[in-house]
Formats: structure tokens, C-alpha cells, sequence
């Protein structure tokens, strides 16, 4: 047979493993664990990982890039945890309920593979033993064959005692499987694991079962470091609990989904599957690793028992972080085709993890700067902006003084130090821990004199190499590339501009690598604006804005009349249209500037620029990129919410009684009104009466009633039968009106 044959055979039988999407059913796609598994395996075409992993690269870069998703990629079907807050994304196709457990059993019938995850949802542990046993039960049912995959936990091993306790250094492995003692809080978690394997040996044809045993997951968003992450990016210094000295078995979560896909497409043999990295670091090792690169670099102890005091660590957390296992994944080496995130492990890999961490949470720093005459406005707008948007305002005058008063404290410090080595030198040192504390770049001291000499020469100002160096140093410092910055006024110069955001070495070095890449050596993108604004206005506006200005305002500033024109002249002579620090950000380097004029400006008559602010919130920097309000911010919040609440209950009460004491007022006043015209009225009437009957009883008197009195006698007199009928007749005999 020749090779060609050869390999039209094997592209044959790969194309027949390859199959047409599958459903897979991942339980709480809206966790950590199930939101990440799912976007990884959802960009997986079927069989990928058996040809070596190749086209799932392919693959995952082109959906990185956000083009359109590949055909034949596994379906992502799952149910949610908080279904109320929860929007679907693009990568899961269809969100089921689990409130019915019926329809729930119908979906998982359909399903390919079902993938229950335990890890940190003890309350899925039920409904994971639940699905399995249903699926075992009706497995005549099945049509095609399925795959249950229950993730769990190293906190099943826990306890575990080593095989050779004269060598406890040898890493646990699959083939330990069966010896593995749990943590006292994760029984029902070793229970389920073997539930699943069990029910796994009954029905191997149609229904195939596996336990994943992961390790501490990182990576992405972040879930059980994210404590650490957090806090050093808000540059706190991290708190190690413990001597931190006990090892960690960690994964990166889209290893763990890499896992998961090579059992899909290849359902091994093994049917406990440990997933760990090759590193075994310690708690102390990934603390510093993460402090070192993302937050200040320092690491202070903390007694074990003040861990819950931190609100980011649940006690779950706080149980996996102190762990003390190594194992190895033996099986995953030997077996699998993985493309590692994070094969060496966090510690090894904590720049790649510290950028997924920034883009996952969308904290990518803001880099602003604001330029234009003096007087304009530029501070009180960097101010505003940097206070919404939580980043750096960075002032020239601030920049100096801090780095000068920095090496002076640093100075004084070595001088202490010193003495005190001097005055004990007999004192044990830890060197491991002196070096520990050293490793961050000390600063020069033989700077220091020089620095002072050249301000002492140039009448308190300093030369631009040394203003440059310390604008560069805050730049790149932890803070400012953490939250970001808001230059102010700064640079003032094309010179300094260029000075200021040159390309570095390494960049220049990935330029020269990149060959066609030219942009990449213009600018330092580290530490360069990508919001530039420019204010202007006239110098007549500017001199009269200042002008109103309060004295104590203007006291001890530059800002009086004289110190106001001269900076004026100087701010146009280095700003003209051929020369201005603008055209190093629009013509060296490609950049965009926002510009707004001196009509715009000076149309703006609101308290502190706040129109101007508003302009630049809304139309260029839009949202914030951070954690938004502290716990702390909230709380306050919340206080002055209820505070403002309960007042205006308060004034509203006060108001409600206010008026329903005027009502009853009024009311009352108007009741005795009315009686009285009510009195008056039946007074009135009664004369009225008394009045219209005046006429009518004249005339009874004067032509009835004598009449019928004489008839009244007269009927007492007879006494007849029928007195009534005698009267009438009397009355109409002697009626003086009748002739």
C-alpha cells in the first residue's frame, strides 16, 4: 500500500470519528465553573482532540478573534442557578429547568453528554445522584449511548494517608483512587463519586460514567483565588493565612474543559480521571506570585482563624486554600491530547492568569490625558474624572514630591538599617527571608544628592530627565496600571512627549520580532494615553476666569496677573500648529485627539466644568472599568439612602398630620358655621311663617270662628245624633258669606 493510501485511510477513519454536533448538558451554566466550561467547550468541534488538538487550536483562536463559530461544535444545553438575573449568551443554546424533574429526565435523554458539576454546588449533589440513578434506571430508554461525567473535588482526598509513610512525598494518582479519605464536610461528595462509578458498571454499552477529580481551579474571572486577585489589584497587601506552607493541587479551568472534551470525543478506559497542572505550589508561593504581579508585593501572615473575617473567603474557600495534597495526573500525561492553558502550573503562568483575570472582569486601567493652556480647567476635570472613574490623577508638582520624599524615607531607612547591623552583628539573620523582602527594584540613592544639586541650580525646578523618570516610574507602578491614570497638563512639551512614552526595549525587541508589526515600536503602549483631550480658549477668557477667581484661590500660585501672561506666552510658544505636544499624538504617533475648542469652553458656565464633565463621560470614556462601589461605599450608600428614606417619611408624616389638623380645623369652623346659618335660617322661616299667616287668621277670626263657636253651642245644646253632620249643616245655613 503507498503512503498516499496510507493517508487517505487515516483521514477516512477520522473523519468517521468525527461526528455531527452533540448536546451536552451542563448543570448551573451561570457559576464560574459551568459558564467557562461551557464558552470552552462550545468553540470544541466533535473529535477535535483526537487529532492531536490541532484543529481545536485553530479552532479556539478563531472564535477568540470573534468570528463566526464552526460547524459540528458540541451544543451547550444547561440549567441556571438564579434564573431571574440570568441573560443567555451566544454559547449556550438552550436553558432548561430543573423544577420539573420529568422534563428535566427528557432533556438529559436527548443529551449526548451529561455533565454534572459538585465542586462548589453541594446542593447539586442530590440531583447529580438523582440523574444518574434515573438514567441506569431507564436505560432501555436510551437510543444512543451517553456519557455522565461528575466533577468533584480534591477535598475527597483530603485525609487521605500516603501509600509509604517513610515517603509522603510521593503524589497521589488515579491508582489511589480507592484508598482516598475525604474532608469531614465533603462525605456526600465521595458518596456520589461512588454512586456514579457503580451505577457505570451496570449499563456499559449504553450509559458510560466518569469522575473528574479537579484540582483548586484558577483562571478567567477567578473563583477561590479571587480574594487574592482582588485585593491586590486594589493594591492592599495580600494576607497569607497560616505559614502557608501546605501544597495546593491546582488546575486552570479551561484545562479542565480540555479534559472534558478528550472524554467526550474519546471515552477512555479510566473511569476516575484526576485533573491537576504539574506544579505543586504552596499557598505562600501563588500569594506572593500574585502580589509580585499584580498588587504591591508585600505579603503579611494571618492567624487561620481570621480567614472568615474576610467576607471575599467562604468557608468552603477557606477549607480548599488550606489543603495540603500533591498529586499527580498521571492518566491526562499519558492518555490525552491537551492544549494547557497552564501546563507548568499558576505560579509559572501568573502573567497569562493576571491578564485573563483584567479582560474576564473587564478591568482593563484607563490611560487619560488632558492638556491645554493654563487656567483652562484641566485639574478640576481630571479631578471629577478620576474620582467617577476611581483611577489616578497625575500632577507634575504630586509626581516630584513623592518621588523625592520616597528616597529621602529610603535613605533614612538604609541609614537605620545600617546602624542597626552595625550595632548587632551578631544577630542571626534569615537570609531566605531577607532576600524575600528584597526582591522589588530599590532605588538609587546616588540620584538623591544629584537631584538637589540640579535644583538648587535651576531655582527649585528640575531638569526633564529627571521629571521624566519619575512620571515613567508612577506610570508603570502597580496602581496606575491597575486602575489607570488621568495625566494633567502633562506633558507639556513634543519633546517630552517622545521622551516620555519612547518604546521600551521590549517592545522595540517584539517589534524587530514581528518583522511587518511596525506600530509596535512607535509608543510605549504600556504607559501612553489612549484617551487624549485638549482644552482651549482664549487668553482674554483665561485671564478673566482667573481673575474672578477667589484670593485665597489664587494665593501662593501662579496665578496672578503676571505669573498668568507669562505662562500663557510660554503655553503658545511651545504650542504652535508645527509644534505642539499634539502632533507627537496625531502624527507620531497615530493617535486620536479629542479636541475642545475654545467655544465649547467657554460656553461652559457650570459649577466646576460639570457640563464638560458630563460631555466626557458620556460621549468618550462611557462606563467605568472597575469592581464599582466598595462594600464599604455601599454600606454608606445604603446608610444615606435610608437616612434620606426615613426623612422624607418623616416630613411627609409631619406634612399629612399638618394638613389633618388644618382639615379638622376647618372642618369644625365650617360645622359651626352652618349650624348657626342653619339656626338662622329656621328663625327666619319660622317668621316668614308667622308673617304669611297673619292674613289667614284675621280672616278665621273675623268670618269662621264666631260662626263656629255659636254652631259648637248649639251641637252641645241638641246633642244630636251625628254632630259632625249637624255642624256642617249649621255652618252652611249661618255662613255670613252665603246670601
Amino acid at each position: 500500500m503507498s503512503d498516499n493510501e496510507m493517508d487517505e485511510d487515516v483521514l477516512e477513519t477520522t473523519d468517521e470519528k468525527r461526528q455531527e454536533s452533540k448536546r451536552i448538558f451542563i448543570n448551573n451554566v451561570d457559576t464560574y465553573n459551568g459558564r467557562n466550561l461551557s464558552k470552552f467547550l462550545s468553540k470544541c468541534v466533535v473529535g477535535a482532540s483526537l487529532e492531536g488538538g490541532e484543529e481545536e487550536a485553530g479552532n479556539e483562536e478563531e472564535n477568540g478573534g470573534g468570528e463566526i463559530k464552526k460547524e459540528n461544535t458540541y451544543n451547550i444545553y444547561g440549567t441556571v442557578k438564579n434564573s431571574e438575573e440570568y441573560q443567555q449568551p451566544d454559547f449556550v443554546t438552550e436553558i432548561i429547568s430543573n423544577q420539573n424533574k420529568e422534563e428535566l429526565l427528557e432533556q438529559l435523554m436527548e443529551c449526548d453528554v451529561i455533565i454534572y458539576d459538585i465542586i462548589h454546588e453541594p446542593d447539586q449533589v442530590d440531583e447529580a445522584c438523582w440523574a444518574i440513578s434515573t438514567l441506569n434506571s431507564q436505560a432501555e430508554k436510551i437510543d444512543k449511548p451517553k456519557i455522565f461525567i461528575l466533577l468533584s473535588t480534591v477535598m475527597t482526598w483530603a485525609k487521605t494517608k500516603p501509600a509509604d509513610p517513610e515517603d509522603p512525598d510521593i503524589p497521589f494518582t488515579e491508582e489511589d483512587f480507592r484508598r482516598r479519605k475525604c474532608h469531614p464536610s465533603y462525605k456526600e461528595h465521595l458518596a456520589a463519586e461512588k454512586t456514579v462509578i457503580k451505577f457505570g458498571k451496570s449499563n456499559k454499552k449504553k450509559l458510560t460514567t466518569y469522575v473528574v477529580c479537579a484540582g483548586l481551579l484558577y483562571g478567567q474571572e477567578e473563583n477561590i483565588l479571587h480574594y487574592l486577585f482582588k485585593s491586590a489589584w486594589h493594591n492592599n497587601d495580600l494576607c497569607l493565612y497560616g505559614n502557608g506552607k501546605n501544597i495546593l493541587p491546582t488546575m486552570h479551568i479551561n484545562d479542565l474543559a480540555a479534559v472534558i472534551q478528550n472524554i467526550a470525543d474519546q471515552k477512555p478506559k479510566a473511569r476516575y480521571i484526576v485533573a491537576v497542572d504539574d506544579s505543586k505550589p504552596t499557598l505562600k508561593q501563588i500569594t506572593k506570585a500574585v502580589s509580585k504581579n499584580l498588587g504591591s508585593g508585600k505579603v503579611k501572615p494571618v492567624a487561620k482563624e481570621d480567614a472568615l473575617l474576610n467576607k471575599e473567603i467562604t468557608q468552603s474557600d477557606f477549607d480548599m486554600i488550606s489543603i495540603d495534597l500533591k498529586m499527580d495526573a498521571a492518566f491526562i500525561k499519558e492518555n490525552m491530547q491537551i492544549r494547557w492553558v497552564a501546563e507548568n502550573g499558576f505560579v509559572e503562568n501568573v502573567q497569562k492568569i493576571i491578564k485573563e483575570y483584567k479582560t474576564s472582569r473587564n478591568l482593563i486601567p484607563f490611560k487619560v490625558c488632558i492638556l491645554g493652556p493654563p487656567g483652562v480647567g484641566k485639574s478640576t476635570i481630571a479631578q471629577q474624572l478620576a474620582q467617577h472613574y476611581k483611577v489616578h490623577h497625575i500632577h507634575i508638582k504630586d509626581v516630584i514630591n513623592q518621588a523625592i520624599e520616597n528616597l529621602n524615607k529610603f535613605a533614612k531607612r538604609t541609614e537605620n538599617e545600617t546602624e542597626k547591623l552595625n550595632e548587632d552583628g551578631d544577630a542571626e539573620v534569615d537570609q531566605e527571608e531577607e532576600e524575600e523582602e528584597e526582591e522589588e527594584e530599590q532605588p538609587d540613592l546616588s540620584e538623591l544628592d544629584a537631584i538637589n544639586e540640579n535644583m538648587e541650580s535651576n531655582n527649585g525646578r528640575l531638569d526633564d530627565q529627571y521629571v521624566i523618570k519619575f512620571f515613567k516610574e508612577r506610570l508603570m507602578s502597580k496602581p496606575c496600571q491597575n486602575q489607570g491614570f488621568i495625566l494633567d497638563g502633562f506633558p507639556k512639551t513634543r519633546e517630552q512627549a517622545q521622551a516620555l512614552f519612547e518604546p521600551d526595549e521590549q517592545e522595540e525587541e517584539a517589534g524587530e520580532e514581528n518583522g511587518s508589526d511596525e506600530e509596535v515600536t512607535k509608543f510605549n503602549k504600556t504607559i501612553s494615553p489612549e484617551i487624549i483631550i485638549k482644552l482651549d480658549a482664549s487668553d482674554d477668557f483665561l485671564c478673566k476666569r482667573i481673575m474672578n477667581l477667589p484670593e485665597k484661590l489664587v494665593q501662593d500660585t501662579h496665578n496672578t496677573e503676571d505669573g498668568l501672561t507669562r505662562r500663557l506666552s510660554e503655553y503658545r510658544d511651545l504650542n504652535n500648529e508645527d509644534n505642539s505636544v499634539l502632533n507627537v499624538f496625531e502624527e507620531d504617533f497615530e493617535l486620536d485627539v479629542i479636541k475642545l475648542g475654545a467655544e465649547l469652553v467657554e460656553e461652559d458656565k457650570s459649577f466646576l466644568h460639570k457640563n464638560l464633565v458630563d460631555l466626557i463621560k458620556s460621549n468618550y470614556m462611557k462606563e467605568p472599568r472597575n469592581y464599582g462601589l466598595s462594600s464599604a461605599e455601599k454600606a454608606e450608600l445604603k446608610r444615606i439612602e435610608i437616612e434620606q428614606r426615613l426623612l422624607k417619611e418623616r416630613q411627609e408624616r409631619e406634612e399629612r398630620e399638618r394638613l389633618e389638623a388644618e382639615e379638622a380645623i376647618e372642618r369644625v369652623k365650617k360645622q359651626t358655621e352652618w349650624n348657626e346659618k342653619l339656626e338662622q335660617i329656621k328663625k327666619e322661616e319660622v317668621e316668614y311663617l308667622e308673617t304669611q299667616s297673619i292674613p289667614l287668621r284675621n280672616y278665621l277670626m273675623t268670618h269662621v270662628m264666631p260662626t263656629l263657636t255659636k254652631g259648637l253651642i248649639e251641637c252641645c245644646k241638641i246633642k244630636p245624633d251625628d254632630p259632625i253632620d249637624y255642624l256642617a249643616e249649621y255652618l252652611f245655613k249661618n255662613n255670613p258669606q252665603v246670601d
